[in-house]
């Protein structure tokens, strides 16, 4: 088994397809396609599960909760305005890198249609 594993952007299987949760809706009908591309269990720290992938979103506003969840994210395509609990708001285009640290709650607003790359620990 490989321990080195390059990152498909436009992996060639069917994603996972989402709709936001009702009670994380806040405008829209933002619909979601996921990619999971790795799975594995941290052997060191507190993380049990470390997740690979890349998620794709349409345009909307859904309420994000991270809970105990750290979560890094590169921009592939498409913009988003995130904003924080406190009215921060940052937005990301194509290139931008930034990590949701666990506790975040805030609003994600897909501004128009976004890819990502993901890795998430849980």
């Amino acid at each position: 088994m490989t321990k080195l594993l390059p990152i498909d952007t436009a992996p060639a299987f069917a994603p996972r397809e989402d709709t936001a949760a009702p009670e994380r809706l806040i405008e829209g009908a933002p619909r979601f396609r996921t990619w999971e591309l790795d799975t594995a269990l941290a052997e060191a720290a507190q993380w049990g599960k470390i997740r690979t992938g890349i998620w794709e979103a349409t345009p909307g506003t859904t309420r994000s909760i991270k809970g105990d969840t750290f979560e890094f994210c590169q921009i592939l395509e498409g913009r988003a305005e995130i904003s924080e609990e406190d009215g921060a708001t940052h937005v990301f285009g194509p290139g931008d890198s930034f990590i949701m640290k666990p506790g975040f709650v805030g609003r994600w607003k897909t501004l128009e249609t976004l890819r990502k790359i993901f890795v998430i620990a849980s």
